[in-house]
């Protein structure tokens, strides 16, 4: 399943936060990185189970997609960890 949502973050904030949380605040289903790069994370959990978090520019913010099969609770949980995005004109 795919989850989007837009935060005021950037995508490289979207990322760091993305790691850590999979890490740490999941432990009984955690997943580890396997892939990196500035805009996304692939992350693999119990029995191999890919997790991608991707990001991208966004007016006020970033764009964020979270793909996986089995993590879709603690995706949706990521997500609401992030702030929303910045109202259209703020600076």
């Amino acid at each position: 399943m795919t989850h989007e949502t837009v935060t005021a973050l950037a995508p490289e904030d979207v990322v760091r936060r993305a790691k850590e949380f999979f890490l740490r605040r999941v432990p009984a289903t955690g997943a580890f990185v396997e892939t990196e790069t500035a805009r996304h994370i692939v992350l693999r959990g119990q029995g191999g189970e890919e997790l991608v978090i991707a990001a991208v520019p966004a007016p006020g913010g970033s764009a964020v997609r979270g793909s996986t099969l089995f993590f879709d609770q603690q995706v949706v949980r990521f997500f609401s960890t992030l702030p929303g995005a910045a109202p259209a004109g703020a600076a």
